[in-house]
């Protein structure tokens, strides 16, 4: 298992390290991503000073909805046999820390929703099964943040691109660790300390390997793209000034505040 991060330096820059194996408050800095096979650059840095940034630029953020049994069961609805997605655009990310903002001029609810990022390692297009895991680079955590008021604000038209899409409403971090186990883990969220999702990935519908292979059916997924699993039950609102926690043991913690809402 390596621990990959992407950071601003000092000066400005932005950086991408890997945590040594040695050393956990060690970072080694690379001269790119991870998936790109990169160099170390010889600089080294203290993991508690670095200012963490989300751990990849994805192209896009691939959200699947009802992809776990226990949150089916509770919608009373049938686990669907393709996975079911939306795009989230590049400018939703945020990192750890960031601010969560709402959209200018809505005030409506904003919820969380903690889950397991699959980060891409290698484009594909049309891969089978038996070759999905390649493909995988790393995992990490997702906030999909959604404004629930909006997905069904006119009725001729569910609005998930404009409900999951604002800026900030895509929450990646705070870090990609590769070889992860995702089978023996479970998301834990917690809002002002308080936890309201604790949830096992064992209970998922489509494994991460079906679900690279079933998606890239439909989208070629590019090295950097983030498919975000799904959630499961414990789904809520946040108020202005909320510090919304998602973990996940052997990944680590996403932290991030629910800002005031933007100047119309």
């Amino acid at each position: 298992m390596q621990t990959w991060i992407r950071f601003r330096r000092a000066d400005g820059d932005i950086a991408y390290g890997r945590l040594d194996d040695g050393d956990a408050d060690r970072v080694i800095e690379f001269d790119g991503p991870g998936y790109t096979d990169p160099r170390p650059t010889g600089n080294a840095y203290s993991y508690a000073s670095l200012d963490l940034l989300a751990p990849c630029q994805p192209g896009k953020i691939v959200a699947l909805w009802n992809n776990f049994h226990a949150l089916a069961a509770r919608l009373e609805k049938a686990v669907p046999v393709h996975p079911l997605f939306l795009l989230k655009p590049a400018s939703s990310l945020a990192g750890p820390g960031d601010a969560i903002r709402r959209p200018s001029g809505y005030t409506g609810k904003i919820a969380y929703e903690g889950e397991l990022g699959i980060v891409i390692g290698r484009e594909c297009r049309d891969v089978p099964l038996s070759e999905a895991a390649s493909h995988i680079f790393g995992y990490t955590i997702v906030n999909d943040v959604t404004a629930g008021e909006l997905l069904n604000a006119d009725p001729n038209f569910p609005q998930w691109t404009r409900a999951k899409g604002s800026d900030t409403f895509g929450c990646v971090g705070p870090a990609i660790v590769t070889g992860f186990d995702w089978r023996s883990a479970s998301v834990v969220t917690r809002l002002d300390g308080v936890e309201r999702q604790n949830y096992p990935l064992s209970d998922i519908v489509f494994s991460p390997e079906e679900q690279v292979s079933l998606l890239s059916r439909d989208l070629t997924l590019m090295p950097g793209d983030v498919i975000a699993v799904g959630t499961s039950i414990g789904v809520g609102s946040m108020k202005d000034g909320s510090v919304v926690e998602v973990s996940i043991r052997g990944i680590g913690s996403l932290v991030n505040h629910v800002g005031a809402a933007e100047s119309q």
